[in-house]
């Protein structure tokens, strides 16, 4: 069994990202599963705060899933034409202390995918986690890109993916990822 590990860049309990990952958990290949972790709970990154208490137990737990897990899907909204601030965050807690990079994120595949309700997807968002995906070592996957726009037109009220070809390419874009995680 092969298991991805999904987390929305958003903490809104109705976001298009979280609903987005809901809908990829139902669409996962044979033999595959997307377990959607969260960020709520990890605290804004402090140094001194690290020091004083040490990692806090949200990002532990968050790390040794991603470690355990083969693969990492990043849903990621788009604020101000850039990565969210939460989930930015999220990701410098879960790379410290640096000699931890290796066993949570070193030659992980990771995929980025991304909805918004503007007409421009996540597109810069999404070229902006390269870098930071990079400076990790992980291992991108660039088979496909999915940027849902308009995303309040593709889920309906209750967060469930109503748009048939949007529903399609997820899949196709699950199935050519959960392949490169398995190779």
């Amino acid at each position: 069994m092969t298991t991805i590990i999904g987390i929305s860049g958003s903490l809104r309990a109705a976001s298009f990202n979280g609903a987005l990952l809901r809908a990829a958990a139902q669409l996962m290949p044979p033999d595959s599963q997307l377990e959607i972790a969260t960020i709520k709970g990890i605290p804004l990154y402090d140094g001194d705060l690290e020091t004083a208490e040490g990692i806090p137990q949200p990002v532990e737990a968050l790390k040794d899933r991603i470690a355990n897990a083969d693969g990492l899907l990043l849903a990621t909204p788009e604020y101000n034409n850039g990565i969210p601030g939460v989930f930015k965050n999220a990701i410098d807690w879960l790379s410290r202390p640096p000699a931890d990079i290796p066993r949570v994120f070193r030659d992980r595949p990771v995929a980025v995918i991304g909805a918004s309700p503007g007409g421009f997807g996540t597109i810069l968002a999404q070229d902006a986690w390269l870098p930071v995906l990079r400076t990790l070592g992980t291992r991108p996957w660039f088979g496909g890109r999915l940027m849902v726009s308009r995303a309040g037109s593709v889920f309906d009220a209750g967060g469930n993916l109503v748009d048939e070809k949007i529903r399609g390419q997820l899949q196709q874009f699950l199935n050519g990822f959960v392949e490169f995680a398995r190779s």
